[in-house]
């Protein structure tokens, strides 16, 4: 069916009469500040602990505005007879905000979640080498990073908080069976100085016993001897 004529005009006047009749609000701002979208691409926050110097955010970079230098470390071995092991360690991570065009690629390609993006977007400078965030200052944005939204009720538990609950219910029922056990080597241990203290106080006392039934058998001796000498005195 082909358009009527003038419809194209008549929803832009439409819309040009909505506006109209509303009425005109203007932003505050820097006084109050915008309600930014959850998912605002202000600034990029580092969060040093997770970044395993891959590089891969640097190598899709489109912009090649990220910079990393690291060097490498010897490992101790973690059990006696292990080999040593080498590991990345982090010198310098850096981006440069004047050439970032806010892709999100760096953010979606990094494999341990050291990247993530903060709604903050008022860090203008006077000066263009400025806009060079160092990983100290890349560390402080991420102080304004906000949470994740909440999951569906339907939704599975992440992988992650899976394996950390599974790992701390291991740890707990672990320090639970030992805890045990040393109740039980502590109750066996308290038995047995009973049991040694009851055999001492058995065997302190069976000489005096020994002694007294000595004695009584004696008496029951001598008593009859005593009997037939004084009958025959009498």
């Amino acid at each position: 069916m082909p358009p009527i004529p003038g419809s194209g005009l008549a929803k832009g006047l439409a819309v040009t009469l909505r506006t109209m009749t509303k009425r005109t609000v203007t932003a505050q701002y820097p006084d109050v500040q915008p309600e930014l979208p959850p998912r605002t691409r202000g600034v990029i926050g580092l969060f040093e602990e997770n970044c395993t110097v891959c590089m891969l955010c640097a190598r899709e970079c489109p912009d090649w505005c990220i910079y990393i230098d690291s060097h490498k470390e010897t490992v101790p071995p973690a059990a006696p007879g292990g080999r040593e092991r080498s590991r990345n360690v982090l010198d310098r991570f850096a981006i440069d905000f004047a050439l970032c065009m806010y892709c999100g690629i760096c953010i979606e390609v990094c494999p341990f979640d050291a990247l993530f993006w903060s709604p903050e977007f008022e860090y203008a400078e006077t000066d263009i080498h400025e806009l060079t965030h160092e990983r100290d200052k890349l560390r402080e944005w991420m102080w304004t990073v906000p949470e994740p939204p909440a999951l569906d009720p339907g939704a599975e538990e992440p992988k992650e908080i899976a394996a950390a609950r599974k790992t701390a219910d291991k740890l707990q029922a672990q320090e639970a069976q030992e805890a045990q056990e040393a109740q039980e080597a502590q109750e066996a241990q308290e038995a047995r100085q009973a049991q040694a203290t009851s055999e001492a106080q058995q065997a302190q006392e069976s000489p005096e016993a020994q002694q007294t039934q000595e004695s009584q058998q004696g008496r029951a001796a001598e008593q009859p001897g005593r009997t037939e000498e004084q009958e025959g005195q009498e």
